[in-house]
C-alpha cells in the first residue's frame, strides 16, 4: 500500500499495490503494521456498504462525536465518488478546511478519514457502492453532521445534486457545529 498524506493532517490517500498476472490481481485492503507505522488506526469495530443508484447522489457530511468518534476508511468497490471531508477537531490549524478525493472502484484507491472529520461523497457514476471501515460502531446519540453546502466550507461538489436525504438537507452550518473534542 501506498500512503499520501493529504492537505489535512492524519488524513490519507491509500494507493493499492496490485500484484497481477493474466488471471487478474491481488493487493492488500489493510495491513496492521503499515496501518501502525502510519500512526493510523489498526482496528475496526463495523464495516458497512452504501449503494447509491444515481448519478449526483450526495451523502453527508457526517460524524460522530466522543466518546464515539469514528475514523473511516472508505473505498468504492462499484463506480466512482467524489469524496469529500472537513477537520472539525478543536484546536486545528485547519479547522473548517476541506478536501477531497476521487475513489473509483477501477483505480483502487481509498480514503483514510481520522476522527474528528466530517465526510460526505457524491457519486459520479451510477449504481456506486461503498465499503467502509469504522473504528467504532454507529452510536446514534453521537451522530452529528454538517450542511453540505456551507459557504464558509466552500465544498466545491463537481456535479449538481441529483438526490439528497431530508436529514442531509437540514444539516446545520459551519458556524453551528462545536468542534470535535
Amino acid at each position: 500500500m501506498k500512503f499520501t498524506p493529504l492537505p489535512l493532517e492524519g488524513a490519507y490517500r491509500i494507493d493499492l499495490e496490485r500484484k497481477g498476472d493474466s488471471r487478474g490481481f491481488f493487493a492488500r485492503l489493510f495491513c496492521r503494521e503499515e496501518f501502525r507505522a502510519h500512526g493510523l488506526t489498526d482496528v475496526w469495530s463495523q464495516c458497512n456498504v452504501s449503494f447509491s443508484a444515481e448519478e449526483g447522489t450526495l451523502r453527508g457530511m457526517h460524524f460522530q462525536r466522543p466518546p464515539k468518534a469514528d475514523a473511516k476508511l472508505v473505498k468504492c468497490m462499484q463506480g466512482a465518488v467524489f469524496d469529500a471531508i472537513v477537520d472539525l477537531r478543536n484546536g486545528s490549524p485547519t479547522f473548517g478546511h476541506w478536501t477531497s478525493v476521487t475513489l473509483t472502484s477501477e483505480g483502487g484507491e481509498m480514503i483514510y478519514i481520522p476522527a474528528g472529520f466530517a465526510h460526505g461523497f457524491q457519486t459520479l457514476e451510477p449504481n456506486t457502492e461503498l465499503l467502509y471501515f469504522h473504528s467504532d460502531s454507529y452510536s446514534p446519540p453521537h451522530e452529528g453532521g454538517l450542511h453540505h453546502q456551507d459557504a464558509d466550507v466552500g465544498i466545491a461538489w463537481p456535479l449538481d445534486i441529483s438526490s439528497l436525504s431530508d436529514r442531509d438537507k437540514s444539516l446545520p452550518p459551519l458556524k453551528k457545529v462545536d468542534p470535535i473534542q
